[in-house]
């Protein structure tokens, strides 16, 4: 076994583990963090996506141990006081969602987008998104959503490529 010390969504915490445990299944079954999803085990879906030290990841390519002493954001950590983070809102008002599935890991690998990007492009948010898959959407409306977190984040800057 061995011991982790992290801050996940803001909470220090300690934990013991088994040293193959993948990041995706420690949130999910050590922390109740349910929702970082497992699509696919093999990081082609982008479902499991979260924030190591603010940068999207796929947690299901990352082993608990190597976080020892890492700061992790999860869906869950995104909202604060309360209020939905504006592209949690911005994919609830422009459909950008059916089953929802993929969803988490999709609004994860766009705040990280927007973090580096504050206003890209629709053809920068395609490829900043590219490494998640949606079986519902058609993405449009995915798409629709970052370009409207966009705006509302950063309502003065200009699009721009990558």
């Amino acid at each position: 076994m061995a011991t982790l010390t992290l801050t996940v969504n803001g909470t220090l915490s300690t934990h013991t583990v088994e040293p193959r445990t993948l990041l995706v299944h420690f949130l999910r079954e050590h922390l109740n963090l349910t929702g970082t999803h497992i699509g696919c085990d093999t990081s082609q879906c982008g479902a499991c996506v979260v924030h190591l030290n603010g940068v999207s990841v796929k947690a299901c390519t990352v082993l608990a141990v190597q976080c020892d002493g890492a700061t992790i954001t999860t869906i869950e950590g995104l909202a604060q006081n309360g209020e939905l983070h504006p592209l949690q809102a911005s994919f609830r008002a422009e459909h950008a969602l059916q089953c929802g599935f993929c969803t988490p890991g999709m609004i994860m690998a766009a705040a990280d987008l927007l973090q580096q990007h504050p206003h890209p492009s629709d053809e920068a948010i395609r490829h900043g998104l590219q490494g998640n898959l949606c079986r519902c959407t058609g993405y449009e409306h995915i798409v629709r959503a970052v370009r409207s977190a966009a705006a509302t984040l950063n309502p003065q800057a200009k699009p721009e490529s990558l």
